[in-house]
């Protein structure tokens, strides 16, 4: 299995590097030439297609691991059929970007569709009161399932802002799924995770901390879905992994998509789909990283866009390390779920306000 890891590792690398390599060539299709919308931080146009060397890496290290392990090999293809949809829509947009939100969702919804068909992902139990009764139908459980995925996916898609923000965070959840997995016996689960991490480890390579190239939307989407369907089955088919692990697990960009939507709706009145320059990434950017403000030389904008993802990381690492540590006890989880959803909109509020405690800003 090592040598499998690191085969979709150094596939990973390679390609990301040929891209960025080659940029010149394909610029007009796949390079970043908004700088100037609310969550554009660059200063000059990069790929936003390395969510290629990603996908790529990980279905050359599944397809050797099921051609070795063939108890398994039906599960491993049957993951690759359900992730491509989602992967491919949001690979079209980042080259034509003229996918709509709503033809993209389509697709993460048919992937989500095909891993209820093919693998089985649903979810009959959340340890929610009221979601458990919506569970135990067949419909409603394939349908929550088919949310969790979508909402997920959207996730990952709304909090990749920064050098290396999205992949990390993604790796840090992600071997929390792995960790779980190898406790409980599930090596496919912790198979496919891990294998999910080491190609994005090398597609982190270019991308930290010089921004040499971007996930795309394809590479956020491939990273929620494998992230929301191996977390999903993980509790289907162990029964003592609590539902809310995956929760916690994930806490960060899901509380940052619902406090978005909540923000953008109730508050500013404004449709819940429209991107804005106030998420939590941006504002950290914006107030915490002081000594920049004002520079537009590219050299400070690359160094600051870097300072910012660090932070985030431990605001992932918050939830993610309660979760692992507490991933079969429901009452723990969700009491760190409340006090982790509490500190976040007390942090957000803090910062907005501009009354960041002091230790937290950067200056010279």
């Amino acid at each position: 299995m090592m040598a499998i890891l690191a085969l979709s590792f150094a596939i990973a690398l390679v390609l990301t590097l040929l891209i960025v390599r080659s940029s010149s060539l394909h610029s007009k299709l796949s390079g970043d030439h908004d700088l100037s919308g609310p969550q554009k931080f660059h200063a000059r146009p990069v790929p936003r297609i390395g969510g290629v060397g990603i996908f790529i890496g990980f279905c050359v290290g599944s397809l050797l691991w099921a051609l070795r392990a063939p108890d398994s090999r039906t599960m491993t293809l049957a993951l690759l059929v359900c992730v491509f949809p989602a992967f491919a829509s949001g690979l079209i947009e980042d080259i034509t970007k003229r996918v709509s939100p709503l033809r993209r969702m389509l697709a993460i919804v048919s992937a989500a569709l095909l891993g209820v068909w093919l693998l089985d992902a649903t979810l009959d139990h959340t340890g929610i009161p009221g979601l458990d009764w919506i569970a135990g139908f067949p419909v409603g459980a394939a349908m929550l399932a088919v949310f969790v995925v979508a909402g997920v996916a959207n996730s990952i898609n709304i909090i990749d802002g920064f050098n290396g923000l999205a992949s990390m965070c993604s790796m840090i959840m992600l071997s929390g799924v792995a960790f779980v997995g190898f406790t409980v016996g599930d090596t496919w689960i912790a198979g496919c995770a891990l294998l999910a991490v080491a190609a994005t480890l090398g597609f982190f390579v270019w991308n930290y901390p010089m921004g040499l190239v971007f996930l795309g939307d394809g590479g956020a989407y491939f990273l929620g879905f494998v992230l929301a369907e191996l977390a999903i089955l993980l509790i289907a088919r162990n029964s003592e992994v609590s539902p809310l692990f995956p929760l916690l697990l994930c806490a960060y960009p899901v509380v940052e998509t619902v406090f978005s939507m909540y923000r953008r709706k109730i508050i500013r009145g404004r449709p819940m789909g429209m991107p804005d320059g106030v998420h939590l990434h941006s504002l950290i950017y914006r107030r915490l990283m002081r000594w920049a403000i004002g520079s537009r030389d590219a050299h400070v904008l690359t160094r600051r866009n870097s300072l910012t993802a660090p932070y985030l990381w431990v605001v992932c690492s918050l939830s993610s390390i309660p979760a692992v540590i507490w991933w079969n006890d429901t009452f723990a989880l969700a009491c760190w779920l409340g006090v982790y959803a509490a500190g976040y909109v007390t942090m957000y509020w803090r910062i907005v306000r501009f009354r960041t405690p002091r230790w937290m800003v950067l200056k010279r």
